[in-house]
């Protein structure tokens, strides 16, 4: 009887402490950077980690060079769930030497993607356009707006970064040969406007682009392929540098967006580092994500509720079934 009573403790016993290591992330937080992919994806985050793990979740604002800094230095947030990690590649590498942060996973599969891109209907109409050489032999068709006697490929917006490569490609591509002129949009807004514009209008146009993108999300582009692939030592050492005086062809090469969690948090809560290791967007994916939540004006909840309910075949495969389940139990119920 003794040892029946002795088996009937042990097991209620086992049974308090089930819940304890159910929770032992307990309160994590999550930085939502200040731009559109990376609320999406913190959104994401904290509601998966919430109700599939049973943490307290919170977001925390957040920006590259501050959360990075801040994660290295003071251990917190516990998370960034999209971080560009080639703007701080130098001072993230030393952080996880010294054991104070990890890279969990690829948050873009693809990377961040970057180039020259006309329209799709362009290159429909001529498959020739989705190359340099047939946008140089087509020069005439991307007019000028100002100048009629010259064409035009847009650039990037005075004082961001991607100006230098651009001017450097530019160069490098010899472009100013073919008749064509480098604009500056003047800002952000009005780079993707002339991107609408010349949509609306199926007008020719030539740019400079990003992605995960909204814009990219709404308006099929392709990006120009210079017939070179990627070189790079010298996108690193010349494409990006502004005193590099003698620039080459080369595609720009995917930028490195990844989770990066702190050491502490990693050995708390290795469920969640499992999760993020395997959850993953295309930009496909993201631009597409983006461009709804634009026209939707959405927030962090509705992008979330969204999201979950239509495109479970994309993130039930992070999570295994039983964290699906409480996932889309904690969904039922908003």
């Amino acid at each position: 009887m003794r040892k029946l009573i002795s088996s009937s403790l042990l097991l209620a016993c086992a049974s308090f402490t089930l819940p304890a290591a159910a929770s032992e992330c307990g309160k994590v937080t999550i930085a939502d950077m200040n731009w559109a992919s990376a609320t999406v994806i913190a959104n994401v985050d904290r509601f998966i980690v919430e109700h599939g793990f049973d943490c307290d979740a919170e977001l925390v604002p957040g920006d590259t060079m501050p959360t990075g800094a801040a994660m290295i230095e003071k251990g917190q947030p516990d998370i960034a769930p999209e971080f560009w990690s080639n703007a701080m590649r130098e001072a993230l590498d030393k952080g996880v030497a010294e054991g104070r942060i990890r890279y969990a996973g690829t948050t873009l599969s693809d990377g961040g993607e970057e180039g020259f891109w006309v329209p799709a209907y362009m290159v429909e109409k001529d498959p020739t356009l989705a190359t340099i050489a047939g946008i140089r032999a087509n020069a005439k068709l991307f007019k000028h707006p100002e100048d009629p006697t010259k064409s035009a490929l847009m650039g990037c917006p005075s004082g961001w970064n991607c100006q230098i490569s651009t001017t450097q490609l530019f160069t490098a591509l010899d472009l100013e040969a073919s008749g064509f002129e480098l604009l500056d949009p003047g800002s952000g807004a009005g780079l993707s406007g002339s991107i609408a514009k010349a949509y609306e209008r199926k007008e020719a146009w030539l740019g400079y682009y990003w992605a995960p993108t909204s814009v990219l999300g709404k308006y099929k582009m392709v990006k120009v392929d210079f017939g070179t692939g990627v070189d790079k030592d010298e996108f690193v050492n010349c494409t990006t540098q502004i005193d590099c005086l003698n620039p080459k062809v080369t595609m720009y090469p995917p930028s490195a967006v990844e989770s990066v969690v702190t050491e502490e948090f990693a050995k708390r809560a290795p469920e969640v580092v499992a999760y993020l290791a395997g959850r993953s967007f295309t930009n496909e994916q993201m631009n597409a994500l983006l461009a709804w939540k634009e026209d939707e004006q959405a927030d962090g909840d509705y992008i979330v509720e969204y999201f979950l309910t239509n495109h479970e075949e994309i993130w039930t495969q992070w999570v295994d079934a039983p964290t699906a389940a409480k996932v889309k139990k904690a969904l039922a119920e908003l």
